[in-house]
């Protein structure tokens, strides 16, 4: 199997709401037999026997039970669907199916229903499989505690603002672990030889780059004495027969199938190698708070928190703009096309700025989460924060025609409005 093909399979065990929830049924189903088989040869407390009505009552209610709870758990799902794509965005979907507390739930509930109703056929006048039954008292007691869990964390993380860190959290930890390409992006031409490539590969269809196997493309390119060069950004959609990848060095046609089944193509981008992706939700949402169908700046100056924290965490190190990785003697290997800084703060500025210009709040949010980046990001590219700084001030110009509103815009706030007074001083209202 290609690492294509066992990475797409990884995604779609990740995200399904079946599969594990399928395991859960067929463990259930195994523990009943190993159930029966303890029959017997535990001997359990004289309080701990039951009737066969008894038995039948018990393991009927908990089978009922465990159906009708797998039906709230899908109907939750449903108003998530709705939420998301009425207040968030469509794209969080795709993470909010990863949850792995829901799968939990699902499973339980599935092993709980499959271990009573496998137990219940074995309930016999003679024969009362009592720590069976015990056991789905505690099994309906732990799904219990399971399901208030569950529902505390559908009420709290789909708040806009919980959504908008848990995205910021995603992105910083996607940006963290992009160690593996080892060389900045200014210097992806090392080794790279300046004519035509030798060989490409074609993309065998349509699709969004979603990841690409890092390591295994040095291996194999150095164990050929190639180099590889995507032209391409992790998250671009790229069509059905065009330039997948430029091969430099001699390579046969297993050569080229080989390499491109190491970029995985979806219908979709995925966050795992591109925090750029997280980035783009936390527009989505604060974009659709600032909505005239929405109006609702406060949840957008929220979200603008956390795309503070997000491009902060991007822009003050190197690890987003490695587009190289060098093999075991220190050779250029493989080249991927990389975003810059200014491609990430146009992701996280310019749409907010252009939806929200009529807003003091965004504005002054806005400009204060600038002023933050200016300060922490490296000295090389403030200059492209400089020039979202005077993109703002002439949103925020064409936008209040009267002085006093003007100056009150162009103030700088970490709360949007409430933390600067209008009669105080700033250097953006001098």
């Amino acid at each position: 199997m290609s690492w294509t093909a066992g990475f797409r399979a990884h995604q779609f065990v990740r995200q399904s709401l079946w599969v594990v929830p399928l395991i859960g049924g067929v463990i259930g189903a195994v523990l009943a037999d190993v159930d029966l088989w303890l029959e017997g040869r535990i001997a359990l407390p004289p309080g701990w026997s039951y009737s066969e009505d008894t038995a039948n009552a018990v393991l009927s209610a908990a089978a009922a039970a465990m159906v009708g709870l797998i039906g709230f758990v899908v109907t939750i799902g449903v108003l998530v669907v709705q939420m998301a794509t009425g207040t968030l965005s469509p794209r969080f979907m795709r993470l909010w199916y990863r949850d792995r507390l829901q799968k939990l739930v699902l499973a339980a509930f599935t092993a709980t229903f499959t271990f009573a109703f496998a137990l219940l056929r074995h309930v016999e006048s003679d024969s009362v499989p009592d720590l069976g039954i015990t056991l789905v008292g505690l099994a309906v007691a732990a799904d219990l505690i399971l399901l208030l869990l569950y529902f505390d964390r559908f009420v709290h993380a789909l708040r806009p603002v919980a959504v908008a860190a848990a995205m910021a959290q995603a992105g910083l930890a996607v940006e963290a672990g992009e160690d593996r390409l080892t060389t900045a992006a200014g210097s992806g031409d090392q080794g790279v030889g300046r004519g035509a490539p030798d060989e490409r590969v074609m993309a065998p269809r349509s699709g969004a780059i979603q990841a690409i196997d890092i390591a295994g493309l040095v291996r194999f390119a150095a164990a050929r004495g190639q180099v590889c060069v995507v032209p391409h950004t992790i998250g671009d959609f790229v069509t059905v027969g065009s330039v997948l990848m430029e091969v430099h060095g001699a390579a046969s046609e297993t050569d080229l199938r080989r390499l491109g089944g190491m970029i995985s193509l979806g219908r979709e981008r995925t966050i795992d190698q591109d925090p750029a992706f997280a980035l783009r939700i936390l527009v989505d949402i604060a974009i659709r708070a600032l909505s005239p169908a929405v109006n609702d700046p406060t949840t957008a100056t929220q979200v603008i928190n956390h795309i503070d924290a997000l491009l902060l965490g991007i822009g003050s190190s190197d690890r987003a703009f490695r587009g190289t990785a060098l093999d075991a003697d220190g050779r250029v290997r493989l080249v991927v096309r990389t975003r810059g800084w200014a491609e990430y703060l146009d992701i996280g500025v310019t749409e907010i700025r252009q939806y929200g210009a009529t807003s003091p709040q965004i504005c002054r949010r806005l400009r204060a989460m600038l002023e933050d980046l200016r300060a922490g990001v490296l000295p090389a590219r403030r200059a492209a924060v400089q020039f979202q700084l005077d993109a703002l001030d002439r949103a925020t110009d064409a936008a209040f025609a009267d002085p006093f509103e003007r100056a009150l815009a162009r103030m700088s706030d970490r709360q949007g409005l409430g933390t600067t007074r209008p009669g105080e001083t700033s250097d953006a209202s001098r």
